[in-house]
């Protein structure tokens, strides 16, 4: 089983969650994604990999409280084991060296984006992150992406940490202040969009990491597809990263909440009966 090794909290209904997972930390790459399940009758959920530890078997999840399954998995405590965790699954980045590249991070999308940034500047390249939250409160892991990182620019909405602004607003001025070669953005669509909106008008590449709806993660459901330059591809094997100025953002905001009805009512149900009685969630008695 898979144990829950390490949990802390990182800020509001953000949780991060280290799961021994050997297998899985052998073989993960930056870029890639679980997918786990937190008991029999939970829901196939994918979390994207922040971080890895091969040595000690480890894999590093962050993942912020919106419905049923992470509310839930809010409540596992150390020790406690999931029932599923398969991995590591999607397409790895592609690292080379490209020169100044600007990563940039919207709320929980800090957390993938950290080891993207990290084997960018293995890579040789100039890396410099931009991260930006609603809040203070919601922003969390500055050290790591500073030491990932050959600059680290924060911002927030409402200019309670650092300054006020969008990481958009950040990465406009560092266009025009140095240049870059290459962009990578990942966080709420809204965001993705918005910053490929503006990479577009200056022609730099930019890459997004796609989260959409998923459930098998081997490309046979269809639910999780994406059109990206006309086409259909599939996030869990054909992603998760895509070509940011090809994708079909209105799209995608338009499947994000097809079951956002029935999201709420499993959310409603969680909570009037609350968590399961306490056997071992790994499956024995406790």
């Amino acid at each position: 089983m898979y144990e829950i090794v390490k949990k802390q909290e990182l800020g509001d209904s953000i949780n991060q969650i280290e799961i021994y997972a050997p297998l899985v930390a052998r073989k993960a790459l930056a870029g890639q994604f679980v997918i786990l399940r937190i008991h029999e009758e939970g829901e196939r959920i994918p979390v994207t990999i922040a971080d890895f530890d091969r040595a000690e078997g480890t894999i590093t999840c962050v993942f912020q409280v919106v419905g049923r399954t992470t509310k839930e998995l809010a409540t596992f405590k150390e020790g406690e084991c999931l029932k599923d965790f398969v991995g590591p699954l999607g397409v790895p980045s592609h690292i080379e060296k490209y020169g100044r590249v600007a990563c940039v991070g919207g709320g929980v999308g800090v957390a993938p984006v950290h080891p993207i940034a990290r084997a960018l500047k293995e890579a040789g390249n100039e890396v410099i992150s931009i991260i930006g939250a609603r809040n203070k409160d919601l922003i969390f892991w500055e050290d790591r992406m500073r030491a990932a990182s050959s600059e680290l620019r924060v911002t927030t909405d409402d200019g309670s940490y650092v300054r006020k602004g969008f990481v958009t607003d950040l990465l406009k001025e560092l266009i025009e202040e140095k240049g870059i070669d290459l962009c990578l953005a990942i966080g709420p669509l809204p965001m993705m969009r918005a910053v490929c909106d503006l990479t577009k008008k200056y022609g730099i590449k930019t890459i997004v990491s796609i989260n959409t709806l998923m459930v098998d993660g081997t490309g046979m459901c269809g639910c999780c597809r994406v059109t990206v330059g006309g086409e259909t591809k599939f996030a869990c094997v054909d992603g998760p990263e895509f070509d940011g100025h090809q994708v079909d953002f209105a799209e995608m905001a338009r499947r994000s909440v097809i079951y956002k009805k029935q999201e709420k009512i499993s959310l409603d149900m969680y909570e009037e009966k609350g968590p399961k009685s306490h056997q071992c969630r790994c499956g024995g008695a406790e």
